[in-house]
C-alpha cells in the first residue's frame, strides 16, 4: 500500500464519522497489545458507549489472548490483524489508541490520521524530534483529536498541584527536578535467531533497519536500543519531565547537557541505566533530571523551586508545599477530581474538540522532545545548544543527524503528511 492510499478525501472523511450523526458510541482500535496496549483495554472496557472493534499486533498470541479478554468481558469477539494498514481501511472504526513500540507509534499515528481517524498515542509519541513535529503537523492538517499518553494530566493531585504553581503561590519557578529509579537488572546476551513463526517480523521492525531477529528485542528490552526505544528517559523519564515542563510553562531549551553511562554489569543493551539530565530555558531557568537503574531506597519525586517556596510531589502525587524558610510544611490542599483519560478522549472525539483534552499531541511532544534533546546530548557526549525556532542544534552536524533517521520502505514518515 502507498502513501496516497491513506489520503483521506472528502467523502471518507464524511463516512468515518457517520456514526456521530446516528448515535455517541466510538468505535476502537488498539494498536499494539502487550502490556500497555492490554492496560488500554481493561482501562477502556468500563468506559461507556466506547466498543473496542478490532486488535493489531504483528505477535499472532498477542492478539488472541487480548481478544480473549474482551470475549470474557463483553460477548463480543474484535477483529483480530497483524497489519494496522486494514484497520486504517475499515471505516466503522472511528479512533484508535496506539502502544506499539517507540520507533512506530509516529507512523502509526500519521497514517491513522489520514485515514481519517482520531488518535490516543503512548508516550513518548515519537522516536526522534523530527517525528514530532511531524506528528503534529498531521494532527492540525486533517483536524484530528490527537491525545498523548501523558497520563498524570489527568490526575486530580497533579493537577491541583500545576494550579497552585501556577496561581504564584511559589512565586517564580527558577528550577524543576525530578528523580526516578528504574529498578533495571541486566539483559545479559541472546544471540540471533529465525524469528518465530507467529511474529510478523518485518512489520515489527517497521521504519527500523532491517536486521536479525534476538529474543532481547522481542517484547520488551527494545527499550535499551536506539533503533527501537529512547532509553528509560523516554520510557518513565517523559511523565517526570511533561509535569515539571507544564508547571514552568516551558516548550523547548536552548541548552541540554547529560552524562550517566551502563554501570554495574556489561549487556547487549545500549542506552544509560544512570543519566543526569539538564535543560536550560531563554530565561535561565531549568529542569534537571536524575534517572537511576541500579540500587537505591529514594522513591521517585518531582520538585519545584520558587522564589517564595518550594512543592515536593510524592511518587503518587501528594504535594507537600514549604515556604520561605519555614521547615514545616503547609497543610495539605485539597486535591481536584481525577479524570478518566480514555472517557476525556472519547468525550472529545465525540465533541470533535482537542481542546476537551487533558493531554493534547502538541503538549505531549513537547515533553517527548526534551527526552530526545536529553538523549542527544548524551550519545554526543557534550553540552549541546538548540535553536527551536530552525528545530537544529547550533553548529552541531552529528547532533543534527540524530533529530531523525533514515527510514525503511515502505515504512517512512513523509516530510509532506
Amino acid at each position: 500500500m502507498n502513501r496516497r492510499h491513506f489520503l483521506v478525501t472528502a467523502s471518507s472523511a464524511v463516512a468515518s464519522q457517520a456514526w456521530a450523526a446516528a448515535n455517541d458510541r466510538v468505535r476502537l482500535a488498539i494498536i499494539g497489545v502487550g502490556s500497555r496496549g492490554t492496560a488500554h483495554i481493561r482501562e477502556i472496557l468500563p468506559v461507556a458507549n466506547v466498543e473496542i472493534a478490532a486488535l493489531v499486533d504483528p505477535d499472532g498470541r498477542r492478539t488472541e489472548s487480548a481478544a480473549s479478554l474482551i470475549y470474557e468481558k463483553t460477548g463480543k469477539r474484535p477483529k483480530l490483524e497483524s497489519d494496522m494498514r486494514r484497520v486504517f481501511d475499515d471505516k466503522e472504526i472511528d479512533a484508535v489508541t496506539i502502544a506499539t513500540t517507540n520507533h512506530w507509534h509516529t507512523l502509526t499515528a500519521i497514517w491513522a490520521m489520514q485515514a481519517g481517524k482520531d488518535v490516543y498515542v503512548e508516550k513518548p509519541v515519537s522516536h526522534n524530534v523530527w517525528e514530532g513535529t511531524k506528528l503534529v503537523e498531521a494532527a492540525r492538517k486533517y483536524k484530528r483529536v490527537a491525545a498523548g499518553g501523558t497520563q498524570r494530566r489527568w490526575s486530580g493531585r497533579f493537577r491541583k498541584a500545576i494550579e497552585i504553581i501556577h496561581s504564584g503561590e511559589l512565586g517564580d519557578i527558577y528550577q524543576a527536578n525530578f528523580f526516578f529509579p528504574g529498578n533495571r537488572d541486566s539483559i545479559g546476551f541472546k544471540e540471533p535467531k529465525e524469528p518465530p513463526a507467529y511474529l510478523d517480523w518485518d512489520l515489527w521492525l517497521g521504519p527500523a533497519p532491517m536486521q536479525p531477529y534476538h529474543e532481547n528485542l522481542v517484547h520488551y528490552n527494545w527499550h535499551w536500543f536506539w533503533d527501537f526505544g529512547n532509553g528509560e528517559l523516554g520510557n518513565n523519564g517523559i511523565h517526570f519531565v511533561d509535569i515539571l515542563r507544564w508547571g514552568m510553562r516551558k516548550k523547548l531549551p536552548v541548552r541540554v547537557h547529560s552524562t550517566g553511562g551502563r554501570y554495574g554489569y556489561r549487556d547487549q543493551a545500549e542506552t544509560p541505566n544512570t543519566q543526569n539530565v539538564t535543560w536550560v530555558f531563554e530565561d535561565g531557568s531549568m529542569i534537571v533530571g536524575q534517572l537511576r537503574g541500579l540500587y537505591t531506597a529514594e522513591p521517585p519525586s518531582w520538585d519545584f523551586f520558587g522564589t517564595k517556596g518550594h512543592m515536593h510531589i510524592t511518587a503518587n502525587g501528594r504535594v507537600q508545599i514549604t515556604m520561605g524558610r519555614n521547615k514545616q510544611p503547609e497543610p495539605e490542599p485539597e486535591y481536584l477530581p481525577t479524570i478518566d483519560h480514555f472517557e476525556n478522549f472519547a468525550e472529545a472525539v465525540r465533541a470533535r474538540d482537542p481542546k476537551l483534552l487533558h493531554a493534547e499531541i502538541e503538549e505531549t511532544a513537547l515533553s517527548t522532545a526534551l527526552c530526545h534533546l536529553g538523549n542527544i546530548a548524551y550519545r554526543v557526549n557534550r553540552e549541546l545548544r538548540f535553536d527551536s525556532e530552525r528545530m537544529q542544534f547550533v553548529g552541531d552536524d552529528e547532533a543534527n543527524r540524530l533529530l531523525t533517521r533514515q527510514y525503511r520502505a515502505p515504512y517512512v514518515v513523509p516530510e509532506v503528511v
